[in-house]
């Protein structure tokens, strides 16, 4: 499950310091584009089928005491992988998919809210926002298969793309608190915290997983997890080694003896997490036989010193 938090920033969907009004009209593409005969429809904890003016309308003017070059709003991206889409649509077919990933939308705004830590946020009830479910994605100029010419830019991507998109905005629903997930407090300073108010984002995108997994019955291997992404790229030496032996246990347990060893980390990098020093590992006593290689030509050298001492 991927979540994303971005200041939609993008050419094609507006700055988010002004009105939302590209934005949701950029949200608004598939309905343009494939003409359905049951449009998506716009929704929240709330209720559903707000139009596309009403969303506009009520982030514009959620916005007092912002000064003009503050953020008004933020998009919040709600993607779940090929595995979790296929898992849902098994679970409840085709329709009912969306209208489960709609109600996960919904707790993971709990989760939103829940984030800041703030006496009078605690659930998506207390924010304004508003989401829109999309079933495709599309390729854009970043993207390998624009640049080698396999694909155009505009076009939908194949396989499973159903995602959420959701406007929040920077004011809570009373328009009297500032929400901001790109704050830099964490927490370690209560007062300031609870002033200015804090957001976890490590905590908010394990969350996704957590809340999924629970509410689906869905089975999350450990190299599919953020946790194991994330302390893979940020984390110490250490704490990926434990991560690695985490994975080798789960997989002996689930397959039996792992046969590949390319988890395995190199004697240099078991060192350094061990403290061991180079000449330490150098003189120390092997705990190991010496491989047959090895004894084969200390046989052929002892063999060979006696026929020596026969000659004589």
């Amino acid at each position: 499950m991927f979540l994303n938090i971005t200041d939609s920033e993008k050419k094609e969907k507006g700055g988010n310091r002004g009105s939302c009004g590209e934005l949701v009209h950029y949200l608004e593409k598939e309905n343009r584009l494939y003409k359905p005969a049951y449009p998506e429809q716009w929704f929240n904890g709330i209720g559903s089928g707000y139009m596309p003016y009403e969303v506009r309308n009520r982030i514009d003017r959620n916005k007092a005491k912002l000064c003009k070059n503050e953020a008004k709003f933020f998009l919040l991206n709600i993607s779940p992988s090929q595995k979790e889409i296929a898992h849902l649509k098994k679970m409840y077919g085709e329709q009912g998919a969306k209208d489960q990933l709609k109600a996960y939308s919904i707790k993971i705004m709990d989760e939103y809210a829940r984030n800041f830590k703030r006496a009078k946020v605690n659930d998506n009830e207390d924010l304004l926002w508003f989401a829109k479910l999309e079933n495709h994605r599309y390729y854009t100029h970043k993207d390998k298969e624009v640049k080698n010419r396999t694909a155009k830019r505009g076009e939908p991507k194949p396989g499973e793309q159903m995602h959420v998109q959701i406007i929040v905005s920077r004011k809570d629903i009373t328009d009297t608190i500032k929400l901001s997930p790109g704050t830099n407090h964490d927490g370690h300073n209560k007062k300031i915290s609870s002033k200015m108010g804090e957001f976890n984002k490590v905590a908010f995108k394990n969350s996704g997983e957590r809340v999924f997994d629970e509410l689906f019955g869905f089975t999350r291997p450990l190299t599919d997890t953020f946790h194991y992404a994330n302390t893979m790229v940020k984390g110490g030496l250490a704490e990926r080694l434990a991560l690695r032996e985490e994975q080798r246990i789960a997989e002996q347990a689930t397959d039996g003896f792992s046969k590949d060893h390319s988890l395995e980390f190199s004697p240099a990098d078991r060192m350094k997490a061990n403290g061991t020093s180079l000449l330490e590992v150098l003189l120390a006593k092997p705990d190991f036989d010496a491989s047959p290689a090895i004894k084969r030509k200390k046989k052929r050298k002892k063999g060979s010193q006696q026929q020596s001492e026969l000659s004589f």
